[in-house]
C-alpha cells in the first residue's frame, strides 16, 4: 500500500486526497507549534519553495501527543505558523501520530519505516518521513534532522 493511499483533513477542514501527491517526492512531518524544534518550520518552507516547482511537496501535519506542545486550534496553528514562519506549505489539522487513534497514514508511514532498533513509534514532534514518487516510503529522520540535512536525498529522488 503507498503512503498516499489516504485522505487527510486539510487544517481548514477541507478533506484532501493524499494520492494527488503521487509522482512527487514528499516530505511529511508532525509538528508542533510550541517546541525546540518548531524553528524547523523556516527550514521547512524553505525547502518547500526551493523545491515544489521541481515536484517536491512538504505536507505538516500538527500533533498534540508530545508534552501538548501543540494545544491550539486549526485557526491558531495556521496563524502562527504563517506569522512566525511564512509557511505556505499544506498543513492539516491535528492528529495522533502514535496509538490506537494515530491516523491510518502515520500507521502506513511508520509500518514502511520504523525506527532506531525497529521501534515504529514516533518518538518525538518533526519525525520526518520521505515518501517517493510511487507512494513508497524512502527513509525516516529524526527530530533533530533538519530540513536543510535532507537536500539531497530530495535532489536523488527528484533525480529518479
Amino acid at each position: 500500500m503507498s503512503a498516499l493511499d489516504f485522505t487527510a483533513n486539510s487544517l481548514q477542514g477541507s478533506p484532501i486526497d493524499l494520492k494527488q501527491y503521487l509522482g512527487k517526492v514528499v516530505l511529511i512531518v508532525n509538528t508542533a507549534s510550541n517546541c525546540g524544534f518548531t524553528p524547523q518550520y523556516k527550514g521547512l518552507e524553505e525547502v518547500y519553495q526551493q523545491f515544489k516547482d521541481k515536484g517536491a511537496e512538504v505536507l505538516g501535519f500538527p500533533c498534540n501527543q508530545f508534552l501538548h506542545q501543540e494545544p491550539g486550534t486549526a485557526e491558531e496553528i495556521g496563524a502562527f505558523c504563517e506569522k512566525n514562519y511564512g509557511v505556505t506549505f499544506p498543513l492539516f489539522e491535528k492528529i495522533d501520530v502514535n496509538g490506537s487513534d494515530a491516523h491510518p497514514l502515520y500507521k502506513n508511514l511508520k509500518a514502511q519505516a520504523p525506527g532506531l532498533l525497529g521501534i515504529e513509534a514516533i518518538k518525538w514532534n518533526f519525525t520526518k518521513f520521505l515518501v517517493k514518487k510511487d507512494g513508497t516510503v524512502y527513509k525516516r529522520y529524526a527530530p533533530a534532522t533538519t530540513p536543510k540535512e535532507m537536500v539531497a536525498d530530495i535532489e536523488k529522488l527528484l533525480a529518479e
